[in-house]
């Protein structure tokens, strides 16, 4: 629930409004005090829109408005009802205030204004966010001489449902029920209550789903031409019997960058070449040489060399490979063969590495056959980055894929409490949720100092070998 603090909104509500002593009626604070020609109902909206701009600025609020000193007693009923009376002062700035951007061209009602611009034209009725609700109010409405409608620049802020639809995508990011949303609103007072609307299970799917919808589109729309990539990341995500591959590229800089994915039924090579076809599409160049860093998937291999032919250089995953390889050994002997093989992929020399863990493959052929074919699987593409002379800390984020897992892994967390999946368009939009959600509090990747020293290594590499001749159209 922390991330709803983050919304302007909730930033924006320090206790800082209190009657304090001393404020007889009539004075200065006093909620019932009466600004000389304004608007009957509408007391003290100047004082309130010094209070709100404070709030908003992080200013310290004057002691003539807060009651003298922070955190004294307060009333109980400005504080219930500092939400509404916040946004009306703004919302409905008083004419002797003359905020509100196109208000001040108006002036005061009934004024003699020379060459005036508008005139005060009645009141509307409509709503403002506020606490994660839309609550019905009124606003003073402007009409230029011209017979146009004059913009309040306060209302258009304060009714913009943007603020809306990121509380309550934090909040179901946050696992929060669609039935509950109303319970963990914040209180504004029975009458604010009465009043609110746009907190029904209904409203809030609906919203959360064109929130997810966008997101998806985002993702699966970035412009790749802009981003000098040099990594590309492939993994997949098991989703209510579906696979979706999701894809992940580091740029020269060391900064990670969701950017695709596809549904499917598994990690099959239909799928990965659409998906690497798309990135491709999408701008994505291997023209200076790319890396790309897979688990043990053999389909994930045949795709990426599908599409880019020799310009691309496959990493397949240490850490998946040595999981594999446990699950063919007893435990007594599957610790100490893991750690003999994390030696090997880990040894400064990839030929030495690699000749060792062909050593061990051998050992393991008369009593585990099947571990050793396991081992034999792929094995020189667990040294690819080494043999590109990377090493150090960079050297141990490439070599598995720890980077494109950990963002996986928030969108499991985010996926958490959905019981029931309708189609797979849901599944992609709440996987697609989670994956921005990860991006929010992405790094560098650990190591990206040594960044120079892989690109130099691919460009090397793709100056001695051939384009792809992949046919988008014929696949």
């Amino acid at each position: 629930m922390k991330r709803c603090s983050r919304t302007p909104l909730a930033r924006a509500r320090p206790a800082l409004l209190d009657d304090g002593p001393g404020h007889a009626d009539g004075q200065p604070g006093d909620p019932h005090q009466r600004v000389p020609g304004g608007h009957p109902g509408l007391e003290t909206l100047g004082a309130l829109h010094d209070v709100l701009e404070c709030l908003i600025r992080k200013a310290p609020c004057p002691p003539s408005l807060s009651g003298g000193v922070h955190g004294g007693p307060r009333s109980p009923r400005l504080h219930a009802g500092l939400d509404l009376l916040g946004a009306q002062a703004v919302i409905l700035p008083h004419p002797s205030r003359r905020h509100g951007g196109g208000v001040e061209r108006i002036g005061p009602k009934h004024a003699r204004i020379p060459e005036r611009e508008g005139n005060w034209h009645g009141i509307a009725t409509g709503s403002v966010v506020l606490g994660g609700r839309k609550v019905q109010t009124e606003r003073p409405r402007g009409r230029s001489t011209g017979g146009g409608e004059i913009a309040l620049d306060t209302w258009a802020a304060f009714s913009n449902e943007d603020l809306l639809t990121q509380v309550v995508v934090e909040r179901m990011l946050a696992g929060v029920p669609t039935r509950r949303h109303v319970d963990v609103a914040e209180p504004l007072g029975a009458e604010l209550e009465a009043r609110s609307r746009a907190t029904s299970r209904s409203a809030v799917s609906r919203r959360f789903r064109r929130a997810t919808e966008k997101a998806l589109a985002e993702l699966l729309g970035r412009d790749l031409s802009d981003l000098d990539v040099c990594v590309v990341m492939i993994d997949g995500i098991e989703v209510a019997g579906s696979c979706l591959v999701a894809a992940l590229v580091i740029t020269t800089d060391g900064r990670k960058v969701p950017v695709g994915l596809y549904l499917g039924d598994t990690e099959n090579k239909t799928v990965v070449t659409n998906l690497v076809a798309d990135l491709v599409a999408r701008g994505l160049r291997a023209e200076d040489g790319l890396l790309v860093v897979i688990d043990g998937a053999k389909a994930l291999a045949v795709g990426v060399r599908k599409v880019f032919g020799e310009q691309a250089l496959v990493q397949r995953c240490t850490l998946h490979k040595r999981r594999n390889i446990d699950g063919y050994l007893p435990k007594e002997l599957a610790a100490r063969i893991d750690r003999r093989l994390a030696g090997a992929f880990n040894h400064p020399n990839p030929t030495v590495g690699l000749a060792r863990a062909r050593a061990l493959a051998v050992e393991l052929d008369r009593d585990h056959p099947d571990a050793a074919a396991s081992l034999r699987e792929g094995l020189e593409d667990m040294f690819t980055v080494r043999r590109l002379g990377v090493s150090g800390r960079l050297s141990k984020t490439l070599t598995n894929t720890n980077c494109i897992e950990s963002m996986i892994s928030v969108a499991r967390t985010v996926m958490g409490n959905v019981k029931r999946w309708k189609d797979g368009s849901m599944k992609k939009r709440w996987v697609a949720a989670g994956v921005v959600e990860a991006e929010r509090n992405f790094r560098r990747v650990r190591g990206c100092n040594e960044m120079p020293v892989l690109v130099a290594a691919l460009r090397r590499h793709t100056g001695s070998v051939r384009g792809p001749k992949y046919d988008e159209e014929a696949a």
